[in-house]
């Protein structure tokens, strides 16, 4: 997806390139997706992150259409400033609030993998330990209590051992990534698109969307 603001979106091209997939941009006012089996919002400040972090981009004309295609099953991907339009847009519970200090955090940080029975994590072990890079103001993760009875954590901030710890945003729970009890829908802080070869720090990435592609071919009858 391509919102005016966005400023991930090559980066996520490339990533999908690198596992060897077709990739095609998708712009904000697109209201057919019946052609892709993957939807993924990128980072960036859509619309200037004006009112509130994803809440203008939340009523773009696709979003009906990508509401539709995941209550269809299919698969949506929400990174960073596409989470926080996941939750504005109801698709993922609770909300992305300021940083607890109030600051802008740009660095590597590690998290844990929680949960691996989802298209998006069945590469990955329960236990493994990834690092990715974060670049955001308003990742601090909140959601009530309810909300936890609908979400899924698929990671949680830890440090390098895979202990708790390391949360960078005061993030409840130390939530880093959920996603809705089904398993299609997932929304992560973490840029796994910039942790895709060694030449930047990090291979680590590639698990998440490696994921992806094995889930969809066994869906496909594919041999993986």
């Amino acid at each position: 997806m391509v919102f005016p603001g966005s400023n991930c979106d090559l980066d996520v091209h490339h990533a999908i390139r690198l596992m060897g997939q077709d990739v095609s941009y998708v712009w904000h006012t697109e209201t057919d997706l019946s052609q892709y089996d993957v939807v993924i919002l990128p980072g960036g400040f859509s619309y200037g992150d004006y009112l509130r972090v994803g809440a203008i981009a939340s009523y773009s004309p696709v979003m009906s259409a990508i509401k539709e295609f995941a209550y269809q099953g299919g698969l949506v991907l929400g990174i960073c400033n596409g989470f926080q339009i996941l939750c504005e847009a109801g698709l993922l519970p609770g909300a992305l609030r300021a940083n607890e200090d109030l600051s802008f955090h740009c660095h590597d940080i590690y998290v844990r993998v929680e949960d691996t029975d989802t298209p998006f994590s069945n590469q990955l072990r329960t236990g493994d330990v990834l690092k990715l890079p974060i670049a955001h103001g308003e990742g601090n993760y909140f959601a009530s209590e309810e909300d936890m009875k609908n979400l899924r954590v698929i990671f949680r901030y830890s440090d390098s051992q895979g202990n708790r710890g390391g949360n960078p945003n005061g993030s409840v729970d130390d939530i880093a990534g959920i996603s809705n009890l089904s398993g299609n829908v997932l929304g992560l802080m973490p840029h796994p698109e910039r942790a895709m070869e060694e030449l930047l720090g990090s291979r680590d990435g590639r698990g998440i969307f490696s994921s992806i592609v094995a889930y969809l071919k066994e869906r496909s009858g594919i041999s993986v």
